[in-house]
């Protein structure tokens, strides 16, 4: 396996797959109870399959389209859009990228608490505790293999939150206790409060 390390800043990964959205209605978001976020997802074994082609363009748009209209968003991943196959779709900075199979290599000893959004429930907010960095080796949308080392601590828990939706696990479930799970509303309006309950805070 020919593994491209690189600084996971690097925008080439970004231009490569961005993609034409597709000119059709998008799909919606799945939300908390639908069983198909509890299923686990399939390997991508096949690059030029149309089906998956079609798929990573309209899972990037419907992420491009709740960033617009819910104003937070930075990753999707398939299963959130009925598409049970391990893909995820980020948006960290000034393009979106596509990390195909990711599988996480490394967790550092160190580990954070933070609010947990999703947009599977957007109008909640999980306190749970990560891995407050970790490797992640994946495929882009053309089938070369990436390796992102000891990421930083704002992508490192994005990361966790996509690859666990890819094994049917949501941020409910890591929830720290029975207090953990609180309303946006209430968060919003009480954010020191809130913040100062966890380590790490999403910016």
């Amino acid at each position: 396996m020919n593994t491209k390390h690189q600084n996971w800043q690097d925008q080439e990964l970004g231009r490569k797959s961005a993609v034409k959205q597709p000119d059709m209605e998008l799909p919606s978001v799945l939300s908390l109870g639908d069983f198909r976020l509890r299923q686990p997802s399939s390997l991508i074994d096949d690059f030029t399959d149309p089906h998956f082609l079609n798929d990573f363009g309209r899972l990037i748009a419907v992420l491009n389209n709740f960033r617009r209209t819910h104003g937070f968003g930075r990753a999707i991943s398939a299963p959130q859009i009925g598409i049970m196959k391990r893909f995820i779709a980020m948006n960290i900075g000034s393009n979106s990228s596509i990390l195909v199979n990711p599988e996480i290599t490394w967790y550092s000893k160190s580990t954070i608490t933070l609010w947990d959004d999703c947009m599977s429930f957007p109008d909640k907010l999980v306190r749970v505790q990560r891995a407050s960095s970790i490797s992640v080796t994946f495929w882009d949308d053309k089938g070369g293999c990436h390796s992102w080392e000891r990421l930083p601590v704002d992508v490192s828990e994005l990361v966790q939150h996509e690859v666990d939706h890819l094994d049917g696990v949501l941020a409910v479930d890591r929830a720290i206790d029975s207090e953990a799970i609180i309303k946006r509303v209430d968060y919003e309006r009480h954010k020191s409060h809130y913040d100062a309950m966890v380590k790490y805070a999403i910016e």
